[in-house]
């Protein structure tokens, strides 16, 4: 990473704990605004690193730990990054006995990436989950929040990845 480029990273890191401190000050006097206030880092940040669960507990005076059991409690909240595009697997078992191992196998290989991974480009990252709710239609795969793939086949995955890419 070049000088310049390190430099944009620090000010655009800046930017975010700015946007979390205004937030914060909004909701700061209302009760129980601990989840509230952890979407919205999660949001501006992608993930919740231990620097910004400490910025969160220092601003709403809680112990860290607390901030901590909250973020490792709920599934929702990761300490880890994902890619742009989160692709979820499910590995449930009707979709695991239709297929879904050779989905994330294929997947795993056109992404060169293992589950929990994000991609050099920071665009994609695999996720492997217990249930999407969608068994008649295993085997299945989420990319972000709305994009449902049912009865999905490994030789459709460059398809479906190719649609997010760029």
């Amino acid at each position: 990473m070049s000088a310049s480029e390190s430099k944009a990273v620090c000010a655009n890191h800046e930017e975010l704990y700015k946007s979390l401190d205004a937030f914060i000050e909004d909701v700061k006097n209302e009760s129980g605004v601990l989840i509230e206030v952890l979407h919205k880092a999660q949001e501006l940040f992608g993930y919740l690193p231990q620097e910004v669960q400490e910025f969160v507990a220092e601003r709403l005076d809680l112990p860290v730990s607390q901030v901590y059991g909250v973020v490792t409690f709920y599934n929702l909240f990761t300490m880890k990054p994902s890619g742009k595009n989160q692709i979820k697997v499910c590995l449930g078992t009707a979709c695991y006995v239709k297929g879904a191992d050779k989905i994330l196998s294929r997947l795993k290989e056109e992404l060169g990436v293992e589950m929990e991974e994000v991609t050099p480009d920071g665009n994609f990252s695999i996720h492997g989950v217990r249930c999407l709710g969608a068994c008649s239609m295993a085997p299945v795969v989420l990319v972000g929040e709305k994009d449902f793939y049912g009865k999905v086949t490994a030789d459709e995955v460059p398809k479906i990845i190719k649609k997010y890419r760029g």
